[in-house]
């Protein structure tokens, strides 16, 4: 597989992460957003991440050669030039709806478009665009240089050869595609995520156990290297409202209603540790308190 070139829109975590582990696999980045402060941050933290890979030994090459194929833009225009154009702004349809039509007025008739929703249905997003026969979902998970599955979504005009180009990209940079084969709200993985957290939230709402013993519970008896309220707080409560309000919207299942202590908590401002607070507190190196 050859990739010249793979063009990010949002310099969020994930877009972060998803531009971090396509460098380190010797693909040209460009990081798009529209502001330069969240840009310059994004590329301090991406540096601050590779050098902890370098320093572990699990990258051969030096943090000045991967971060020398990171490049950023506040434009869009240099998405004219690139094989693939991954899209990750927060979970907000309308916003990505437009900026897939901005995209739509760029790109090469070949590009393939691809959206990092984590719960959207792709075809939604894809409408925005005149070929959305080569756009399809690549969900990656957060933080995305450690998690080493990411969905591959189809849409329902996602043609067979945009389907397994994005299968290839991601055996590629070094994950494993999960393959979502028909367009649902939530995919696999998070549909199941979901109402597993939501329970959670609902067992601490109800006072039948504090997010401190979930969390220990869920890490010693399932394996999990973090439990439910500490990656809530990773992602962002904010994110997940927005996912889980989605799924709901989209199936009006109500299982996938979120529960009245996230939406109060989101409502709050507690979204997690980017603003210091929300299952757990934290402080401003975003270090947990005790």
């Amino acid at each position: 597989m050859e990739i010249g070139m793979v063009f990010v829109v949002g310099a969020g975590t994930m877009g972060n992460g998803i531009a971090q582990v396509c460098a380190q696999k010797g693909i040209s980045i460009v990081l798009n957003d529209i502001s330069q402060d969240a840009l310059d941050k994004a590329v301090k933290n991406i540096n601050w991440s590779v050098s902890k890979f370098v320093d572990k030994g699990r990258l051969s090459e030096s943090v000045e050669t991967i971060m020398g194929r990171i490049q950023t833009s506040t434009g869009l225009d240099e998405a004219r030039n690139a094989d693939l154009v991954i899209e990750a702004v927060f979970e907000d349809l309308k916003v990505k709806q437009e900026i897939v039509k901005k995209l739509d007025e760029v790109v090469g008739d070949k590009t393939i478009l691809a959206s990092n929703t984590s719960a959207i249905p792709i075809t939604e997003i894809a409408s925005a665009s005149t070929r959305s026969e080569n756009f399809i979902g690549l969900h990656f998970f957060n933080p995305v240089p450690m998690m080493a599955a990411v969905e591959v979504i189809r849409g329902i005009t996602t043609t067979d050869e945009a389907f397994q180009y994005g299968a290839d990209f991601v055996r590629y940079i070094g994950k494993e595609p999960i393959l979502v084969n028909r367009d649902i709200a939530g995919f696999i993985l998070n549909r199941i995520n979901m109402l597993s957290n939501m329970e959670a939230y609902r067992l601490v709402e109800q006072g039948v156990a504090t997010p401190e013993d979930i969390d220990k519970g869920m890490r010693l008896a399932f394996g999990r290297k973090m439990g439910p309220f500490e990656t809530a707080d990773l992602v962002g409560l904010d994110v997940q409202l927005m996912a889980y309000s989605s799924t709901y919207e989209e199936e009006k299942d109500p299982r996938f209603y979120p529960p009245t202590i996230l939406r109060r908590k989101v409502l709050a401002g507690h979204f997690g540790r980017k603003t210091g607070r929300g299952w757990y507190e934290y402080d401003e190196n975003g270090n947990r308190k005790d």
